[in-house]
C-alpha cells in the first residue's frame, strides 16, 4: 500500500474511532441536552490546541459476548491541551460508547493521562458521564476504579485536580470526583450518588427520582460535593476557564500574575458596614471593596452560606479569601461551614495563595443538632487547616469576634501573621448581653430595678471588653485600622509575607480530624 493509502486509512479509522457509538446513540445524547464527549473538549479548550491520545485502544473483554463488540476508544477520550494558553491534560467519557462504562481498558486510558498530568506538572480536568463500572468485565472494572483512586490522592497537592459531572457518575465512581479539588455540576444534566433509586425503592421502599437523590442542586446546596454549579454545559466550561486563571499549575509555581487595578468605586467599604452591630451586611461586598478590580470568584456559593470562601487578587496576584457571612446565621460557625474552609484553607497551603480572613463571628453554632452531627470534631477542622498552613496569614476584623470562633477564624494563636482589626471590633470571650448576665447575676437579681441594672452592666462590659483595645494592649492584634485603611494594610502584609519560610516539626504527616 502507497503511502496516500495508508494515510487515507489512517483518517477512515480516525472517523470511525471519533462517531463514537455512531449517528444513533449521538442522537440519543443530544436528545437528553448533552454534548459528545469530543464537543465538550472543544469547549473547554482553546481552539485547535486539543491533541488526542490513544485514539485506537480497545477492550479485551471475553465474557457475555464482549469479543464481538467494537466500542471506539472503549469509551474515554483523552489527550492535552491548553487552557489561555497554558497546557492542561483531560479526560472525557462518553456516554455514546456502551454508556461511557468503565472497563480495565477504559481505566488505563484515564491512568495513562493521570500519571501524565502528575509528571508534566499540568492540571488534569475529568469530564464524567458514564453509567459506572462495565459489569461484564467484573472485578477488572473495580481493579480500574481503585487505579484512579491512588493516582488522585497521589496527585493531589502537587497538581489542581478538577471533575466536571455531565451525566450520570454512579457507584464506585464518585469517589474519584470527592477526592479531586473541585467539582462542577450542570443543573438537570448532573447526577451523582452511590445507590440509584432502584436500589433504594427495593431496600427501603422509598420511591426518589434521581434528581432528588443526586441531582446537581442537591450536591451544591445540601451535601456540598460540587463546588461550582452551572445552569448549562456552555456557562459550565467557562467556569473552568476562569477558575483555572486563579490557580496554579502546579504547587511550585504561581498563578498567572494580571496587571493591578483598583476596586471599583461602587464598593465604599465604610458604608457596606453598619455601624448598628446587629444589623447584617454582605461580606462579599467587604472583599469586592478590596479586591483587584471587585473580582471575586467565589466557591460553593450555594452551600453553608453562613461562611464564603472564593479567589480574588490583590496587586495583581491571587489571594483565598475567608470570610464569615453576617447575611446568614449572623455569620456563625456549624458543621458544614468549618467543613467548607478547612478543604479551601488547606488548597490555599498546598498551592502556595495567601489567606486573607475577614471575621464577625458569635462563635460556634449552639445545639444539640449540632452537638450530635459532630461539631467539636467538624470545629476542629477548621483549627487544624489554619495552624497547619504555612502561607501567608492575613486576619482583618471587623465586628464581632467571641469565643472559639475568635480563635478559630485565623487568630494570632493560630499563628496568623497579621491580624488587623477595625475600630468597631469586639472581641471577647462571648457577647456582652450573654456575659454581664453570668458575670453579674447576682448584682442584677438583687437589684430593685433588674432590668435597668442589667442594662447598665452590659454597657459596662461593652466598655472594657467589647473593643479591640484589650487584644490590641495584649499584642494579639497588630493594628486597629480604619475601614478605608484595609485593603492598603492588607497589601502592605502581602508584601512583607511575600518571602515568608517556616519549619515545622518533622514528621511524616498530622492527624486531621476527619
Amino acid at each position: 500500500m502507497t503511502l496516500e493509502g495508508k494515510i487515507n486509512e489512517l483518517n477512515e479509522r480516525r472517523q470511525k474511532v471519533m462517531m463514537g457509538g455512531g449517528d444513533k446513540a449521538i442522537e440519543k445524547q443530544k436528545a437528553m441536552g448533552k454534548m459528545t464527549a469530543r464537543e465538550r473538549i472543544d469547549l473547554l479548550l482553546d481552539a485547535n490546541s486539543f491533541h488526542e491520545y490513544d485514539m485506537f485502544v480497545e477492550h479485551d473483554a471475553r465474557d457475555f459476548e464482549m469479543d464481538k463488540k467494537k466500542l471506539p476508544g472503549d469509551g474515554v477520550v483523552t489527550g492535552a491541551g491548553t487552557v489561555n494558553g497554558a497546557p492542561v491534560a483531560v479526560f472525557a467519557q462518553d456516554f455514546t460508547v456502551a454508556g461511557g462504562s468503565l472497563g480495565i481498558m477504559h481505566a488505563k486510558k484515564i491512568t495513562k493521562i493521570m500519571d501524565y498530568a502528575l509528571k508534566m506538572r499540568i492540571p488534569l480536568i475529568g469530564i464524567n458521564d458514564s453509567g459506572g463500572a462495565r459489569i461484564q468485565e467484573g472485578v477488572n472494572s473495580l481493579y480500574g476504579y481503585g487505579e484512579i483512586f491512588f493516582r488522585n490522592t497521589l496527585a493531589s497537592g502537587i497538581i489542581p485536580q478538577i471533575s466536571v459531572i455531565l451525566g450520570p457518575c454512579a457507584g464506585g465512581a464518585v469517589y474519584s470526583p470527592a477526592l479531586t479539588d473541585f467539582v462542577f455540576v450542570v443543573d438537570g444534566v448532573s447526577k451523582m450518588f452511590i445507590t440509584g433509586p432502584e436500589v433504594i425503592k427495593t431496600v427501603l421502599g422509598e420511591e426518589i427520582t434521581m434528581e432528588d437523590l443526586g441531582g446537581a442542586r442537591i450536591h451544591s446546596e445540601v451535601s456540598g460535593n460540587a463546588h461550582f454549579f452551572a445552569k448549562n454545559e456552555e456557562e459550565c466550561f467557562a467556569m473552568i476557564r476562569r477558575l483555572l486563571t486563579f490557580i496554579p499549575w502546579n504547587n511550585t509555581v504561581k498563578a498567572m500574575t494580571l496587571e493591578p487595578a483598583e476596586p471599583k468605586n461602587e464598593y465604599d467599604i465604610e458604608k457596606i458596614v453598619s455601624d448598628d452591630p446587629s444589623l447584617p451586611y454582605d461580606v462579599r461586598d467587604v472583599i469586592r471593596a478590596v479586591a483587584d478590580n471587585s473580582d471575586f470568584l467565589e466557591i460553593q456559593e450555594l452551600y453553608a452560606r453562613n461562611l464564603v470562601i472564593g479567589f480574588g487578587r490583590m496587586r495583581g496576584q491571587t489571594v483565598g479569601f475567608v470570610a464569615n457571612q453576617p447575611n446568614e446565621m449572623a455569620g456563625v460557625l456549624d458543621v458544614d461551614s468549618s467543613d467548607k474552609a478547612a478543604r479551601f484553607i488547606r488548597f490555599c497551603d498546598a498551592f502556595n495563595i495567601p489567606i486573607i480572613t475577614l471575621v464577625d463571628v458569635p462563635g460556634y453554632l449552639p445545639g444539640i443538632d449540632q452537638e450530635h452531627a459532630g461539631v467539636i470534631r467538624h470545629g476542629a477542622k477548621i483549627l487544624y487547616s489554619y495552624s497547619e498552613a504555612t502561607v501567608p496569614k492575613i486576619t482583618v476584623i471587623i465586628r464581632k469576634a467571641y469565643g472559639g470562633g475568635y480563635i478559630a477564624m485565623a487568630s494570632r494563636h493560630l499563628r496568623a501573621d497579621f491580624v488587623f482589626a477595625w475600630p468597631t471590633a469586639e472581641i471577647a470571650v462571648m457577647g456582652p448581653e450573654g456575659a454581664a448576665n453570668i458575670i453579674f447575676r447576682k448584682e442584677i437579681s438583687s437589684s430593685e430595678n433588674p432590668e435597668e441594672t442589667r442594662k447598665q452592666m452590659v454597657n459596662d462590659y461593652k466598655k472594657k471588653f467589647a473593643n479591640p483595645y484589650v487584644a490590641a494592649a495584649k499584642g494579639y492584634i497588630d493594628a486597629v485600622i480604619e475601614p478605608n485603611e484595609t485593603r492598603s494594610m492588607i497589601l502592605h502584609a502581602l508584601e512583607i509575607t511575600a518571602n515568608k519560610h517556616i519549619s515545622m516539626p518533622s514528621k511524616k504527616h498530622g492527624i486531621p480530624p476527619f
